[in-house]
């Protein structure tokens, strides 16, 4: 068993849909500022992935400076990185996930960000888990100037 550990953090952008977890969540016309669709999420879990399989970070196969991936559903980075992480042998067996943000409030759209991370990896929901936290209206998070996302995942053989 291996364990990697991802992190993503993006600027609040007027005019943007927020995509969490491959999950379009509803916020006043507000989303995240990215090359991508900025999914925080998907972008933490692809680092921890890669982490868990020593295989760099995502901006090694995404990088931003590449036309190719501008306005890509992040799920798509998922899945190439999933691929790779199947090719050397492993496969996944949990993921944990916090997002930190202020707003908006993502308890009415945890359960379906679960699904779509384990649709997305190909494993069942139950060895998925998304945690929200906020900052106590503390730095940039705290005032809604950003939303990140930490992700664990452990893969097996």
């Amino acid at each position: 068993m291996r364990v990697g550990m991802g992190f993503d953090i993006h600027r609040v952008a007027e005019g943007r849909q927020l995509v969490l977890g491959g999950v379009v969540v509803p916020w006043a016309g507000k989303g995240l500022q990215g090359h991508s669709d900025a999914d925080v999420i998907f972008h933490a879990v692809c680092d921890a992935l890669l982490g868990a399989i020593g295989a760099g970070d995502i901006g090694n196969y995404f990088p931003d400076t590449d036309h190719r991936w501008k306005n890509t559903a992040s799920g798509i980075f998922v899945t190439k990185v999933l691929e790779l992480v199947e090719k050397r042998g492993f496969r996944v067996e949990n993921v944990d996930i916090t997002v930190l943000a202020e707003e908006p409030k993502l308890a009415p759209h945890q359960l379906n960000i679960r699904r779509s991370i384990a649709k997305t990896l190909g494993i069942e929901p139950a060895r998925v888990n998304v945690k929200a936290k906020t900052m106590e209206q503390l730095g940039p998070i705290g005032q809604q100037e950003a939303i990140a996302a930490y992700a664990v995942v452990s893969v097996g053989t």
